[in-house]
């Protein structure tokens, strides 16, 4: 394991015009990605992308250029896939950290490695500096709601970090024989109103319009105060009406933005963004503020 200084945000707030809270470093520097490969191509095929593994170097400059920020992460789902480890979260934070005018790094682990998982996420957070955990309950295979996994929500609300969660529909595994194992019930948003429940303290971010339960994302993120949406995983032009109507409206500041880059460019994203019935006073809420309030970047810039 290469030896990684902790990470620190450089980040300017008011040098950038959003936060993208959505995007995945899918390859490290040793050329090793997170899943088997038939994810990828069935991802790519599903999402219509072009390029599946931009560098973290590449990413950042193409941040850059359009003057955002954006969290990056890759995915622990080491005991669904027999043993394929993800890439490297050390390597992941060294680009980060080789970036941090543009980068936040989030970290992640595997739920249902146990204590293991607890003491790596402690690692992370405390030696590696990541700025919040990802999961993704269909593609780890585990339901967040099961008590099994209470340890480590407990331990991730004493760290004080954000959680990203995947919610709803799945291109992962899209396409295939049995969407190669890949459970949607996992993602329902409603299993993590549990976790919101039981712990008030662990901020939420359910990641993506909650296809086909965007309703009970919809009512978990006005009930819950911890609880937030992104953005990201859709064109804007395909949202359910009634996240477009909500964010306008109570959900103005829990609404994040978020691409899925690789998997949908952000220039993409925002061109259909401005064709939203998105109210004047709220867009920057969604691209920008929401995301650095909730992220601490408020509280580095004003000290």
């Amino acid at each position: 394991m290469i030896s990684v200084a902790k990470y620190e945000s450089k980040i300017d707030v008011s040098a950038i015009s959003a936060v993208d809270v959505h995007v995945h470093i899918e390859m490290d520097d040793e050329g090793h990605k997170p899943m088997p490969e038939v994810f990828y191509e069935a991802s790519a095929k599903y999402f219509k992308s072009e390029d599946r593994t931009p560098s973290i170097d590449k990413i950042a400059e193409t941040y850059r250029e359009l003057g955002m920020a954006a969290v990056v992460f890759t995915l622990d789902a080491r005991t669904q896939f027999d043993g394929h480890l993800p890439n490297s979260i050390d390597d992941l934070v060294a680009g980060a950290l080789r970036n941090n005018d543009v980068l936040l790094p989030f970290g992640s682990v595997d739920p249902r490695n146990g204590d293991a998982a607890i003491e790596e996420a402690k690692r992370q957070a405390d030696e590696l500096g990541v700025r919040g955990f990802k999961f993704h309950p269909s593609v780890q295979g585990f339901d967040p709601s099961d008590r099994q996994f209470y340890p480590l929500w407990e331990a991730l609300e004493d760290i004080g970090l954000p959680i990203l969660s995947h919610t709803g529909q799945n291109g992962m595994g899209a396409g295939l024989p049995g969407g190669a194992g890949i459970k949607l019930g996992y993602s329902n948003p409603l299993l993590l109103d549990e976790v919101a429940a039981d712990f008030p303290h662990l901020p939420i971010i359910m990641a993506h319009p909650s296809v086909p339960w965007q309703d009970e994302a919809n009512s978990i993120a006005t009930h819950k105060a911890n609880v937030y949406i992104d953005l990201s995983g859709w064109s804007p032009k395909y949202f359910p009406e009634s996240l477009v109507r909500q964010s306008n409206n109570v959900l103005k500041h829990k609404v994040l933005f978020g691409t899925d880059y690789p998997l949908i460019p952000p220039t993409k994203w925002m061109a259909a963004f401005e064709d939203l019935p998105i109210k004047d006073e709220v867009r920057p809420l969604i691209l920008k503020d929401n995301a650095v309030k909730l992220l601490g970047l408020d509280q580095e810039a004003a000290a």
